[in-house]
């Protein structure tokens, strides 16, 4: 078979969208399948790559996302973030590289985006020692539920970005600035 110009690019395209950073192991999960959001400021490109498990008709605040305890936001592999820059995320600085999120969410509705210096590992497991820090997000309530896990990086000016979470009736989001 003579392959061609074109589909060796898009061969070679899809090949690098599977692979995203390489940060984070990939899984083939169904149920939860792989996926990403990534946002380029000044050049810069930040990216988080997760697993989006789906409700199904379970309860997602203070059910899937527990109250007062740490959640892997989202399924399988530890959910990843990776910057090709020093950012600050609402009141932490992060230094360019990978490091992996948490979720701490509370019934009041005081959220916090951890952010752990560990990579690699599966989501159930995580160190609090290697935090980087906690952030408080500013938490919505949706006018209609999200049934699959959502993680989204939007610009809002050249150097900023949103970070929003959402699932169930609840949007979280925090500040992405360039540092």
């Amino acid at each position: 078979m003579k392959i061609t110009r074109s589909m060796a690019i898009g061969f070679a395209a899809v090949a690098i969208l599977a692979a995203a950073t390489g940060n984070r192991k990939v899984t083939n999960n169904a149920q939860s399948p792989s996926a990403d959001t990534s946002v380029k400021l000044k050049g810069r490109e930040i990216t988080i790559e997760y697993n989006a498990p789906s409700a199904r008709g379970r309860k997602v605040e203070g059910g899937l996302i527990p109250y007062g305890q740490w959640y892997r936001m989202g399924a399988d592999s530890a959910t990843t973030l990776t910057t090709e820059a020093d950012v600050t995320i609402g009141s932490l600085q992060v230094p360019k590289g990978a490091h992996t999120l948490y979720l701490l969410a509370s019934e009041n509705g005081d959220w916090k985006l951890i952010v752990n210096n560990q990579t690699g590992q599966w989501g159930t497991v995580y160190d609090e020692s290697k935090d980087l820090g906690r952030t408080s997000m500013k938490v919505t309530k949706l006018s209609s539920p999200v049934d699959t896990f959502k993680i989204t990086l939007t610009s809002v000016e050249p150097d900023q970005a949103a970070l929003s979470v959402e699932w169930g009736t609840t949007k979280a989001s925090v500040p992405v600035k360039l540092r």
